[in-house]
């Protein structure tokens, strides 16, 4: 056996190169579907024209119905959703049940509060030395 030999039997094997070509063959693949997706999308697109054109009377006003009845379940449930976790979470801080991490939130609700309060405070303050120069400027 040469020394070649011995040294490729010896070496562990390039997983890098495995995870390459796995990828590229993935990556092959995906764009072989996105391409005929596109493709098939683009004649329907072709032949469903002239009946879109024909029923367009029919169909914008039942596409805007159903858009806007879509919309309108939509943002009920997120309400109530948003209605019942806001009653839960009254519900745990009324029993002494605080979710998780509140003390931390509390804290840094009150930090960003008093933050904000010093730059409203130093915006005065600049906005003040401003009018101070701009009256020192006018007067000389």
């Amino acid at each position: 056996m040469s020394d070649q030999q011995k040294e490729l039997r010896g070496s562990p094997p390039n997983y890098e190169a495995l995870r390459l070509m796995a990828a590229g063959t993935l990556v092959a693949a995906l764009l072989g579907l996105s391409s005929l997706t596109f493709a098939g999308t683009v004649i329907f697109l072709i032949l469903a024209a002239p009946f879109l054109v024909m029923f367009s009377p029919i169909l914008v006003p039942a596409a805007m119905i159903l858009v806007l009845s879509t919309a309108g379940f939509l943002f009920s449930g997120g309400s109530g959703i948003g209605g019942l976790a806001a009653i839960l979470w009254l519900y745990r801080k009324a029993r002494g049940q605080l979710p998780y991490a509140a003390d931390q939130l509390d804290f840094a609700r009150m930090r960003s509060a008093s933050k904000a309060w010093d730059m409203k405070e130093r915006a005065k303050e600049g906005g003040q030395f401003v009018q101070n120069k701009a009256q020192e400027n006018t007067e000389a």
